[in-house]
């Protein structure tokens, strides 16, 4: 199901990805993606191999 909410536990929502990487200091994510190579050196993540 799909969040249609604005906030989700009192923190705001944001749904454009890009948007979001331009306001965030940090990205906390739980795999590796290409879609966030171009913020690396923001990204926070377990999988150090980008394997998991």
């Amino acid at each position: 199901p799909a969040l249609d909410e604005s906030e989700f536990f009192a923190s705001e929502v944001v749904r454009d990805l890009d948007a979001f990487k331009a306001r965030a200091d940090v990205i906390i994510a739980n795999r590796r993606t290409e879609a966030l190579d171009d913020v690396a050196d923001k990204v926070y993540t377990r999988d150090i191999y980008g394997r998991d």
